[in-house]
């Protein structure tokens, strides 16, 4: 089975670079650029997993996991530029599953990508 993983960023290289990334290692994506294509995506294509950025054009990760939490209890990791003590901590604190900073190793975000969904899913 192949975890489904949506992608929210704002930044469409990073985001097709991961897309990349992902589909090579065997998952299915699906993508948004803003908090709303993102609520749509998490409605319609029912996602394994999230991984989210901080920033968005139009509102931020922090409440964006809140609203997605509201939906339906998924992983959230966050891979955002944003690598601030106080940051990563609120993300933690907010119940994000783990906080990725940029820039990231493929491998390192592969890694942790699957010790949560094994952790969550129990392969």
């Amino acid at each position: 089975m192949a975890y489904r993983i949506l992608i929210v960023d704002d930044e469409a290289a990073l985001q097709n670079m991961v897309k990349e990334i992902l589909t090579q290692a065997g998952y299915e994506t699906t993508s948004a650029l803003t908090c709303a294509q993102a609520l749509e995506q998490f409605r319609a294509a029912a996602p394994d997993a999230v991984l989210l950025d901080v920033n968005l054009p139009d509102g931020d990760g922090f409440s964006l996991l809140g609203k997605l939490r509201e939906n339906r209890d998924v992983p959230v990791l966050f891979l955002s530029a944003r690598d601030e003590d106080a940051d990563r901590l609120q993300g933690l604190g907010l119940g994000a599953d783990d906080y990725i900073t940029k820039p990231f190793l493929p491998q390192e975000l592969l890694l942790r990508l699957h010790a949560v969904l094994r952790r969550v899913y129990r392969e």
